[in-house]
């Protein structure tokens, strides 16, 4: 869908130059976009590597697994049926780590890594609950309600310093970076809430 919305708005702007006599404007639009792209790309990847490489030091340091445990009243009420000591709360608190504090990029392998210990999680489940009659077997690819959870609780994304917006911010010259703080928390705040509500009412 996304490819026909990209396709669809740019082959727009070219004909609505081509109509009013500006083709060399948005060649030159192209270009200087492409420039741009190129340059936030290399800053964000300074950033991303930085923050990347600060999460592998604090798991290899055993202060993951130290902060899933501080956590574990929060995980346990969005998580209900997950194993306490199972690879997927780790990699779940990792990943909502790296978000509260902007870090949207770092938390996306954590969440990737997340979402497989999530699906061996539901097969384990499944396999046990199918020998036993307990419910009904599931099409293959179907997500279990913990795996929602967590996309929608990534989605929500609490964030106490949205690093990210940050850095954008200052790449493109604002005189005031940080002054997304406010408004980020204030926003976050209240789509995580409402996320949380919401995985609740729908958690059956």
């Amino acid at each position: 869908m996304l490819n026909y919305l990209w396709a669809g708005m740019t082959l727009t702007g070219v004909l609505w130059g081509a109509f009013h006599g500006q083709l060399s404007a948005v060649t030159d639009g192209a270009l200087q976009a492409s420039k741009e792209a190129v340059t936030l790309c290399i800053t964000m990847l300074g950033v991303m590597t930085l923050w990347t490489g600060v999460l592998e030091i604090a798991h290899r340091a055993g202060l993951v697994d130290q902060l899933s445990k501080k956590m574990s009243p929060v995980l346990n009420f969005l998580f209900p049926r997950l194993p306490p000591e199972g690879e997927a709360r780790k990699q779940i608190a990792v990943n909502m780590i790296a978000n509260v504090l902007g870090l949207g990029w770092a938390a996306t392998p954590a969440g990737l890594r997340a979402m497989e210990e999530l699906k061996k999680v539901e097969e384990m489940q499944k396999k046990s609950q199918n020998q036993t009659g307990a419910r009904k077997a599931q099409p293959p690819g179907t997500a279990s309600n913990e795996m929602c959870t967590f996309l929608i609780i990534n989605i929500s994304s609490l964030q106490l310093i949205p690093m990210n917006m940050i850095a954008y911010r200052s790449q493109y010259g604002s005189v005031a970076p940080g002054a997304i703080v406010g408004p980020a928390l204030v926003a976050t705040l209240i789509s995580t809430v409402v996320a949380v509500i919401y995985c609740k009412i729908m958690d059956v």
